[in-house]
């Protein structure tokens, strides 16, 4: 199950790691993204800090951390095919598999039906 954070990313606890990627909504206002600037694997953010860029035909945005983590992998897919962030944000189109650094962060993030009241 995703958990949100207010900057239109989410988080996904997948055994000892997490996902974390783009919203449906982020993906909707940005249109076709393009290309991804990710953070570099092995560096850690603290929870809401800009970890990465995304572009797409419209404009470019800062991809915030849901959570404080490490980096441990990016989806080297996304690099390939940056359009599976558009087809599908919230399963292939993840753009890190981190490390958390204070799970008890994730209590603060909102559940779907509280980020969609946000979103719109």
């Amino acid at each position: 199950m995703n958990k949100y954070h207010a900057e239109h990313t989410w988080v996904r606890i997948e055994g000892g790691t997490a996902l974390v990627g783009i919203t449906q909504h982020a993906q909707d206002t940005l249109g076709d993204i393009v290309f991804i600037d990710f953070a570099e694997v092995g560096k850690t953010f603290a929870q809401g800090t800009v970890a990465g860029v995304v572009e797409s035909v419209k404009a470019a945005a800062d991809v915030h951390m849901p959570a404080s983590v490490e980096i441990l992998e990016h989806n080297e897919a996304l690099r390939a095919d940056p359009s599976l962030a558009n087809s599908d944000p919230e399963g292939a189109g993840w753009f890190y598999k981190v490390k958390l650094s204070n799970a008890a962060e994730l209590d603060g993030l909102m559940d779907a039906a509280a980020y969609q009241a946000i979103a719109g």
